[in-house]
């Protein structure tokens, strides 16, 4: 979400030691596809909506570009859908106005599009049909919000910082010291106002919040009053404070059953770090734990799994992640990091549009707030989103370079698989633990090529075939692609 989240992912933690590494992809491997070994039902792709969305929130062409799988003309070009099925709401916390003589004070370094405008902007009036409640803010992120779910998308609500009239210095950024800036007589108040914005939105959006966040990177100590984005920290002891008192708002709006998501922090380690120094009974409010995946490659990802998956038996997204390769080979090879290790349920990226082109799958211009290009990383992000769908289970490839998920209806089983060598490779996929894997008719293996140092862009293929539960491929030098092995049964 900040640049300095770049420097956190070349420095943050070394990658998985010998012990547990599976390596990256060599010449002529086989990877062998384990039907015994699931990790969990797929739930989905994702985005946040802010900031993008609240520029661009009132297109739809965007809106079926990310949430549809249709092809859209963009530019003059022809983009296949991305077919993302979360949008993660940003309730912000600025507002212009003033409260018995003051205002929010605003970051110097702050551009407008990433103040979000609050709803709950005067702290006299908690009722949400009070003149205390500005309902027609934020119209951008929240047309944005509509048409996703118009689309199919779940959606889940999160806050970047509380209103800027409960951080202790009105600041919606951070503390002068990046130290705990959400007052202690208003943990209560952020929670309301997190459930509040769910109840209306059910009410009045035709929204329906799966879940709900109330913090963001909160034990992260970069969100300060000169920060350029909304940001505050909270550390574990507030969090373990303000949980309760969400499950508490959610529940008396009849809320019961809007899960609670806890707690966003920046890397795997440091989430882990977070989770285990709850007690169990603020565990037991959470429902999902979310982390984003700045650490790129370093962290212990299996650890984390093992203590909030198997252990705590609560479900495990990887909520946000980034990163400065315009190219999508980082994203894949961190994505599939993700897949052989931390198991997630879903997958979030930050910001399909940002005005860093390499940070973006869509670029556009900081200043003038024009859209721009189509990124590679585009491309390579469709090999994944447009394949491996909700409902899907993700089963053991024993590699981490390749990701397999089988759809037992259909009768498919999808791989996606990235070849790390610096040189082209042919890569075998042996199926012969599976009942039958016969391919589509004649044996055809339909695939799409993404070479992320140029050439193919998600070009599709119907040249490769299946022969004795074996399917060989040719990979290009940092080609990521995907196979959509029909017949399938385990």
């Amino acid at each position: 979400m900040i640049r300095r989240r770049t420097l956190l992912a070349a420095a943050g933690g070394t990658v998985l030691g010998s012990a547990l590494a599976t390596g990256t992809a060599h010449a002529d491997a086989t990877v062998a596809v384990k039907p015994g070994t699931a990790y969990g039902t797929w739930e989905g792709w994702g985005t946040s909506l802010a900031w993008w969305a609240n520029v661009f929130g009132a297109r739809d062409d965007f809106a079926d570009i990310f949430f549809t799988t249709r092809s859209t003309t963009y530019n003059g070009t022809s983009l296949p859908g991305l077919g993302l099925t979360i949008a993660r709401y940003n309730l912000g916390g600025c507002s212009r106005n003033s409260v018995n003589g003051e205002t929010m004070a605003a970051s110097p370094n702050i551009p407008a599009f990433k103040q979000i405008e609050g709803f709950w902007q005067d702290w006299n009036n908690e009722d949400p049909a009070s003149s205390a409640w500005k309902w027609s803010a934020d119209a951008n992120q929240r047309a944005m919000l509509v048409k996703a779910t118009a689309r199919g998308a779940t959606s889940e609500l999160f806050a970047n910082s509380p209103m800027w009239w409960m951080c202790s210095n009105h600041n919606p950024s951070g503390a002068a010291d990046g130290g705990n800036n959400l007052q202690s007589w208003n943990h209560r108040q952020h929670a309301s106002h997190l459930a509040a914005v769910a109840l209306y939105a059910r009410n009045n959006w035709g929204v329906e919040f799966a879940t709900v966040e109330a913090f963001n990177e909160p034990s992260s100590t970069w969100w300060t009053a000169t920060g350029t984005q909304e940001g505050c920290h909270v550390d574990a002891s507030v969090q373990a404070a303000v949980l309760p008192y969400l499950r508490s708002e959610l529940n008396s709006r009849g809320l019961t059953g809007t899960k609670i998501a806890a707690s966003d922090e920046t890397s795997y380690d440091l989430a882990r770090t977070t989770w285990n120094s709850f007690s169990s009974t603020t565990k037991g409010y959470v429902d999902r734990v979310n982390v984003h995946g700045y650490q790129g490659s370093g962290g212990r990802r299996d650890l984390l799994y093992t203590d909030v998956v198997t252990t705590a038996g609560k479900a495990l997204w990887n909520s946000e992640t980034g990163d400065n390769d315009g190219t999508g080979y980082t994203l894949a090879f961190n994505l599939l990091y993700d897949f052989a290790w931390l198991h997630p349920t879903a997958w979030v990226y930050w910001q399909v549009m940002d005005p860093s082109a390499n940070w973006a799958m869509i670029a556009y211009d900081a200043g003038t707030l024009a859209a721009g290009a189509v990124q590679r990383k585009y491309y390579t992000m469709a090999q994944f989103s447009r394949h491996i769908r909700p409902g899907m289970r993700i089963l053991d490839t024993g590699v981490s370079y390749a990701v397999a998920a089988h759809d037992a209806s259909a009768k498919r089983l999808v791989i996606v698989a990235l070849n790390t060598a610096a040189s082209a490779q042919n890569l075998t996929f042996d199926l012969s633990s599976f009942t039958t894997a016969t391919g589509g008719t004649g044996g055809v293996v339909p695939r799409w090529n993404t070479v992320t140092t140029g050439g193919d862009a998600y070009k599709a293929y119907t040249d490769t075939y299946m022969s004795a539960k074996k399917l060989t491929v040719p990979f290009a030098a940092k080609a990521v692609q995907t196979l959509q092995i029909d017949g399938v049964t385990i």
